[in-house]
C-alpha cells in the first residue's frame, strides 16, 4: 500500500521539466518582477509612470504566457498533472496578486468595493485550489480548467491588464471621454469576470462531488 502512495504521488512530477511546464514555472518568476514593479510603481496618478508602464507590460506577457504554454502541452502531447495543477496556480497568484496591490491602492475607485471584489475572488480561487490538492491526496486526477474558467481567467486578465497600464498619462489634463469608455470597459470586464469566477467556482464542486447527479 505504501509503494502505491508514493508511486501516485510521485506521479505528479512526471514530466517536470517539459517545456510546457517550464513555461509556467517561467510565468511564476514574472509573478513576482511583476508585483515587485507594481508596488513600486504606484497607484494611478503617481508620478513612477515608468515603473508602472513596465508593470503593466510585464502582466501582460505574464497572462499572455498561459496560451502559450497550453497551447504547447496540446500540440506535443506533453499534458501532465502537474502542468493542469500549476497552469491555474500560476494564474491566481498573477490576478489575485494585482488584485490585493490594487485593493490596496483604492484603484478600483471605491476601498470597499475593492476589497469586496478581490476577496470574493480570493475565496473561490483559494478554496478551488486546496480542493485541488484534497483530490489529489485522495488519489484523484486533477479536473483542468472547465470553459467558464477559461473565460473567466481571460476578461479578467484583459481587465487587469487594462488597470495595470497608466493610461492617464495619455490624457493630459482632465478626463477626456475616450479614458471615461475605457474605464467602462475595464471595469465591466473585471465585475463579468467575477460572476464568471464565482460560476465556474461552483461547477467545479459540482463535477468534483457530483452534485445535481441524476440518481439511477
Amino acid at each position: 500500500m505504501q509503494q502505491t502512495d508514493t508511486a501516485e504521488k510521485r506521479s505528479l512530477w512526471d514530466g517536470w521539466n517539459a517545456p510546457p511546464n517550464l513555461v509556467t514555472f517561467s510565468r511564476i518568476i514574472l509573478v513576482v518582477v511583476f508585483l515587485i514593479l507594481y508596488i513600486a510603481g504606484g497607484p494611478w496618478g503617481s508620478h513612477n509612470m515608468a515603473l508602472r508602464w513596465w508593470a503593466g507590460v510585464i502582466f501582460i506577457i505574464a497572462a499572455s504566457t498561459d496560451k502559450i504554454d497550453g497551447w504547447m502541452a496540446r500540440k506535443y502531447n506533453q499534458v501532465t498533472e502537474l502542468g493542469k495543477l500549476l497552469d491555474p496556480i500560476a494564474d491566481k497568484l498573477l490576478t489575485l496578486g494585482a488584485l490585493v496591490v490594487a485593493a490596496c491602492f483604492n484603484e478600483f475607485g471605491n476601498p470597499i468595493l475593492g476589497w469586496v471584489v478581490t476577496l470574493l475572488f480570493a475565496v473561490r480561487e483559494l478554496g478551488i485550489t486546496i480542493m485541488r490538492f484534497f483530490v489529489i491526496e485522495e488519489g484523484g486526477k486533477v479536473i483542468a480548467a472547465s470553459q467558464a474558467g477559461k473565460y473567466k481567467t481571460l476578461t479578467q486578465c484583459i481587465g487587469l491588464g487594462m488597470l495595470m497600464l497608466p493610461v492617464w498619462s495619455l490624457a493630459g489634463t482632465g478626463q477626456p471621454v475616450w479614458l471615461n469608455i475605457y474605464l467602462v470597459i475595464m471595469y465591466a470586464l473585471i465585475y463579468f469576470s467575477l460572476i464568471l469566477c464565482l460560476y465556474s467556482g461552483w461547477e467545479y464542486l459540482s463535477n468534483t462531488f457530483g452534485w445535481g447527479t441524476k440518481r439511477q
